[in-house]
C-alpha cells in the first residue's frame, strides 16, 4: 500500500517523463495518433503537455489533496469503475487521477479510440513502484466495482443510469462550451479563441461551438484568426466534415461565413456539427437573452469576465468536468 505523499511523488515523476518527452513515449503517442485519426500528433501534444504542467506537479496534487479528506493511507481502499471517453487525448486521464490521489483503485473502460496512451502511463508508474500494481487495471466489462464514474454522450447515459445507477456513481452527459463577446476583444484574444474553438477540432466539452455576440458584430478580425488553424482543411476527415455542413447549407440556401476552413451559422444550438461554429446575437449592452450559465450542457463560457480566452482547454486540478466534484465524491465512498 502506499501512501499519499508516495502517490504524489510518483505522478511529478511522471509529469517529469512526459515534458523530457523520451523516445519510448514519442513512439507510444504516434501509435495513438495512428490507431486514431482524429488524434493529430499537435492535439496528443498539447493534451499531453496541459496534463503534465497543469496537474502533474506535486505543489498542485499537494494543495489539490489537502482541500479534502485524504487520508495517507487506505487500508478499505474501494474499486471505482471508469468508462473513459474517446473524444480527445487522456480526456478520462483526471478520472483516474482522482481515484489515484484518492487512494482507491480504479477499474477502466478505455474507449477503443483511445486505448494506447493511458495503459502505457500506469505500466511507466508500476516499472518505477511495483507498489503502484493493482492501483489500476483495465477491463471491458466493469462488473464487481463499489462505485463508478461514466462519461457518454445524452443516449448511452440512460444505459449508464440503468447499469450503474444503484450504486453511488457520477454520470456524464453531452456537453460544450460558450463564449460570450463583446465586441472589444482584442486581435491576441481572437486568435486565443481561435484556441478555444479549434483545439482537437473542437471535439471536447470544452471546446467552444457557439458565440453570443452583440448586434451588428464583425465576425472578419475573428475568421482571420481563425486561419491560424487552416491546415485542417488537410485532415481528410475534417475535410469531409467540413464539405458535407457546406453542402447542407447550400441546399438549404441558408447564409453562412467561412475562411475556407471554418463555417459560422447563426444558429441558437449550443451544440455544432465539426467544422462549424454557431453564433447568436444579443442587444448591445445586455447579455445574452439565454443565460448560458443556467444551461446544464454548458461546461464553461469564455470572455471577458468568464473563463479567460485561449484557456478552456487549459483546465486546472479543480475543474470538474461536468461540476460535480470528484474528489468529494470518493471521500464519501
Amino acid at each position: 500500500m502506499l501512501n499519499l505523499q508516495c502517490r504524489i511523488d510518483l505522478l511529478a515523476r511522471l509529469g517529469i517523463y512526459l515534458r523530457e518527452n523520451p523516445s519510448e513515449w514519442q513512439e507510444i503517442k504516434t501509435r495513438a495518433s495512428l490507431t486514431n485519426p482524429w488524434f493529430s500528433a499537435v492535439g496528443v501534444e498539447e493534451a499531453v503537455t496541459a496534463i503534465a504542467d497543469n496537474f502533474l506537479q506535486a505543489d498542485l496534487l499537494r494543495n489539490w489533496a489537502d482541500a479534502y479528506v485524504v487520508p495517507s493511507d487506505r487500508p478499505a481502499a474501494k474499486t471505482v469503475g471508469i468508462v473513459m471517453a474517446g473524444n480527445i487525448p487522456l480526456v478520462g486521464f483526471h478520472d483516474w487521477l482522482a481515484v489515484f490521489v484518492s487512494g482507491h483503485n480504479s477499474k477502466v473502460k478505455l474507449s477503443s479510440k483511445d486505448a494506447v496512451l493511458l495503459p502505457h502511463l500506469v505500466k511507466k508508474l508500476e516499472e518505477w513502484e511495483p507498489g503502484v500494481a493493482g492501483y489500476t487495471s483495465f477491463a471491458e466489462q466493469l462488473k464487481s466495482c463499489d462505485a463508478y464514474i461514466a462519461t457518454g454522450s445524452d443516449n448511452t447515459s440512460r444505459y449508464f443510469e440503468y447499469y450503474f445507477g444503484k450504486y453511488p456513481s457520477i454520470i456524464r452527459r453531452n456537453r460544450t462550451s460558450v463564449a460570450v463577446l463583446d465586441g472589444s476583444e482584442t486581435a491576441g484574444e481572437l486568435v486565443q479563441l481561435a484556441d478555444d474553438t479549434h483545439q482537437y477540432f473542437g471535439m471536447g466539452c470544452r471546446n467552444v461551438t457557439h458565440l453570443y455576440v452583440p448586434e451588428g458584430y464583425d465576425f472578419l478580425p475573428f475568421l482571420n484568426a481563425a486561419k491560424k488553424y487552416s491546415s485542417y482543411f488537410d485532415h481528410p476527415k475534417y475535410k469531409n466534415n467540413y464539405d458535407y455542413q457546406l453542402a447542407i447549407l447550400l441546399l438549404n440556401h441558408q447564409y453562412y461565413m467561412s475562411n475556407g476552413s471554418v463555417l459560422l451559422v447563426e444558429n441558437p444550438a449550443i451544440f455544432s456539427p465539426i467544422s462549424v461554429i454557431h453564433y447568436s446575437y444579443y442587444p448591445p449592452g445586455e447579455m445574452p437573452l439565454e443565460k448560458p450559465e443556467h444551461n446544464n450542457s454548458i461546461q464553461c463560457i469564455v470572455g471577458h469576465g468568464h473563463i479567460p480566452f485561449g484557456s478552456a482547454q487549459e483546465p486546472g486540478l479543480s475543474d470538474y468536468a461536468d461540476g460535480v466534484d470528484t474528489m468529494q465524491f470518493l471521500s464519501y465512498l
